[in-house]
């Protein structure tokens, strides 16, 4: 890795809410279809983040995780409950909002350079100048976030030019690239190997403490949760709830001797459990639902 490049301010930037909390959920409930067919994904979830919060979520699979992540970038509506972002309902006024998932999905017909600086030509209030600054501010700042995550010198290679765990480091930047309050992360480093992985979650730390935005991650990789998050919720089996909500206290900057300490391993541990008694708690509901729905 290179040595940290500071990130050029973008000219125009959003008033930061004056609140003490950056999102709020309500007693949601989410739904999917209707009749004999529907199926409950989040039952009856109340939580709070506060702004600057970096939120980790773990659990079973399919327990609601990328659902909650859904929820906060208004791109699903609760069935029952409310969703508030920034103080207000999801919807009515939107803040900047940075996502990045497993696939990185860059379009393959753009450079990597251009990848990066999508959002700031379709985002408000950026996209207003973005004639006037892509050749200036908007493009130092994605070349200073390239040497940032190991990429300097790429900007004008195509994707398709590009590994796997290069594509999710461009991917990181575009995300980022419009300085947004609320970084969405669901599952950003899962289909990479285990070294490029610990090197990614070293270059996201380094990031997040210099820009300091809300961050969701979800991920099934504890060590990973344990690494990077001031709070791990733990989900449920489907229907998902929170079922622990754990503060994560060890020292800013974590290196890797980080995740060999005692208390390190001891965390790990104790979310492996609770995931393990979620997946129990399930299958013994299961056999009841199952009875109860022949029955009716």
């Amino acid at each position: 890795m290179t040595d940290a490049v500071p990130l050029p301010a973008l000219p125009v930037t959003e008033t930061p809410p004056l609140l003490d909390r950056i999102v709020q959920l309500e007693n949601v409930r989410v739904r999917f279809g209707t009749g004999d067919a529907s199926l409950l994904a989040l039952d009856r979830t109340s939580l709070t983040v506060r702004p600057g919060d970096f939120v980790a979520m773990v659990g079973p699979s399919g327990c609601g995780k990328s659902t909650i992540l859904k929820l906060v970038a208004g791109l699903l509506r609760p069935t029952e409950g409310n969703v508030f972002v920034a103080g207000r309902e999801v919807g009515a006024e939107r803040i900047g909002i940075g996502m990045a998932f497993q696939n990185p999905t860059l379009l393959p017909w753009l450079s990597i350079r251009q990848n990066i600086m999508l959002p700031l030509k379709i985002v408000k209030p950026y996209a207003d100048t973005y004639r006037r600054d892509r050749e200036t501010v908007f493009r130092d700042r994605a070349e200073a976030l390239l040497a940032r995550v190991g990429l300097a010198g790429f900007g004008d290679r195509k994707p398709w030019e590009l590994s796997g765990g290069m594509l999710q480091r461009a991917n990181l930047c575009r995300a980022l690239i419009h300085a947004p309050k609320l970084l969405m992360l669901d599952e950003p480093f899962g289909a990479l190997d285990q070294f490029t992985r610990e090197e990614l979650w070293s270059v996201l730390q380094d990031l997040y403490l210099e820009t300091r935005p809300t961050v969701f991650l979800v991920t099934h990789d504890l060590r990973e949760a344990a690494f990077l998050a001031s709070r791990i919720l733990v989900m449920s089996a489907r229907p998902g709830r929170v079922v622990e909500d754990r503060a994560v206290d060890f020292a800013r900057p974590r290196t890797l001797e980080t995740t060999f300490a005692d208390a390190f391993g001891a965390l790990t541990n104790e979310l492996r459990r609770l995931i393990f008694q979620a997946r129990q708690d399930q299958a013994a509901i299961a056999p009841a639902t199952a009875t109860q729905e022949t029955a009716a």
